[in-house]
């Protein structure tokens, strides 16, 4: 690229005799060092249109064409491209990226030192670039305990990736709350920053997205928003759920979310619940988040939950007595956040006061958690009976064939409930209503969602089963 006539004197041919970079040969040695650093497609991309701009006293500049190229190589590429440079002249140990429409009004340039990159392991960069992208570096595939609750989403999970499968796009992870749903999603991310380090992983949670396009509109900074999330290679939300009721923020996500599946980029989606009971949110929206592929976590069986308690006890170096963590894994159930919480509670006992702790202890160090829990216990079978009783119906027509609204309608709430307040996944709930499946769950669950809104005092109906079902 031909520089004007305000080029800086520190670029001029005469310094070469100082050991500046200006002839094609060293710049050649630079974009081949680049190639193998961050592959050759996003080589292409953000280096393809650069050029020098020449050295002078241990600086250098690569000039670029635009702001976004500017903007994208010194968040994703300036390691790298120093890196580069230094091989290409030893003496260099600092570079300036400018944008060429910029250059001849003086503008500042951004500078980076090379000396501290250079000196960084491949382990610690890994961790730079993933604390950068929004990654918890506690969340790894290697610490995440596989269990029957688990195993799909896991595989599915790992898939995304390492790119072992193209079409699980969008991958939609939905579940409870604390049953390892952003666990996952950081993992993903972490994986794919380790084995494609050129990819630009972006995470935040729904929450995050939407406070961000409230102020990028107040600020009138619209288009640098759009430009950051819709330029993403992988783009990881979590909590999608929280979009219900925003429409405006709806809008903005369906066009990021299309311009990322267009370009073929990755998206990952959690949520709560299965994206069609997601209420208040654009049919066109839900449709896109069910063309992929949908997982659900559950809650962990007894066996996992040991397993968990036993993995986290290795991590954090504690010794609980095994009868302890049997006790736990048996009375903490609903989720393992709360699993993690109450075994926290327990070695920081143990810790303090220098001495074993015994279950007699532990139940009462976990009085409140085990309360809580044990009001949390509702079955589909409790569910049925209660449901039952209030219709006035035989607990036989729970899961019988018959069709009446005066049956059909009653069996259906028994439904919504059964996937509001227990762990079941749809399959398991279609199983205990006489062997449905989970589509007429999910039609259930629809139906009483709708009627909800219709008629009057159904709401409070429902609500005094559910408090019925809690004492």
């Amino acid at each position: 690229m031909e520089l004007g006539e305000n080029v800086p004197a520190a670029q001029e041919p005469q310094d070469q005799a100082h050991g500046s970079i200006h002839d094609e040969g060293d710049w050649a040695k630079i974009e081949e060092s680049l190639r193998k650093s961050i592959g050759s497609d996003a080589f292409q991309r953000w280096f393809g249109a650069a050029s020098w701009g020449g050295a002078s006293n241990g600086q250098g500049t690569v000039i670029v064409p635009g702001e976004i190229h500017q903007v994208w190589i010194e968040t994703n590429y300036l390691p790298e491209l120093l890196f580069a440079a230094g091989q290409a002249q030893e003496g260099l140990h600092k570079i300036s990226i400018v944008v060429a429409e910029t250059e001849a009004t003086g503008e500042s340039p951004t500078t980076i030192t090379l000396p501290q990159v250079r000196k960084e392991m491949p382990g610690e960069m890994l961790d730079k670039r993933a604390a950068a992208a929004g990654l918890n570096p506690g969340y790894t595939f290697d610490n995440f305990v596989v269990g029957g609750n688990s195993q799909f989403a896991h595989a599915a999970c790992e898939a995304v990736a390492t790119k072992r499968s193209v079409g699980y796009n969008p991958l939609f992870i939905h579940g409870g709350s604390g049953l390892g749903k952003t666990h996952l999603m950081h993992a993903i991310g972490r994986e794919i920053l380790r084995r494609r380090p050129d990819c630009r992983v972006i995470y935040l949670t729904c929450e995050k997205f939407t406070n961000e396009f409230i102020e990028a509109i107040r600020k009138g900074e619209i288009e640098k928003f759009r430009r950051r999330y819709r330029s993403s290679d992988v783009l990881l939300i979590d909590d999608v759920q929280f979009l219900a009721g925003k429409e405006r923020s709806q809008e903005e996500f369906f066009h990021t979310f299309n311009t990322l599946l267009d370009g073929r980029n990755q998206v990952v989606l959690t949520s709560d619940r299965p994206a069609c009971e997601i209420k208040s949110i654009e049919p066109r929206l839900i449709s896109r988040f069910e063309c992929g592929l949908a997982v659900e976590l559950q809650a962990p069986q007894i066996e996992t939950r040991i397993a968990i308690l036993h993995k986290k006890t290795a991590e954090w170096k504690v010794s609980i007595d095994e009868s302890v963590l049997l006790f736990l894994a048996d009375k903490i159930r609903s989720n393992v956040r709360r699993l993690e919480g109450a075994l926290v509670r327990v070695a920081t006992f143990a810790s303090l006061a220098g001495e074993s702790v015994s279950v007699q202890k532990v139940e009462y160090l976990l009085r409140d958690f085990i309360q809580e829990e044990a009001s949390r216990q509702v079955t589909v079978d409790g569910i049925q009976r209660a449901v039952a009783e209030t219709f006035d119906l035989r607990l036989a027509d729970m899961i019988s064939r018959r069709r009446p609204a005066s049956i059909a309608f009653p069996r259906q709430i028994a439904m919504y409930l059964s996937r509001s307040l227990t762990h079941n996944s749809l399959v398991e709930i279609g199983e205990c209503f006489g062997g449905r499946d989970h589509g007429t769950v999910i039609h259930a669950c629809k139906k009483v969602a709708s009627e909800i809104d219709k008629q009057p005092g159904l709401r409070e109906r429902i609500e005094r089963i559910e408090q019925q079902l809690r004492r």
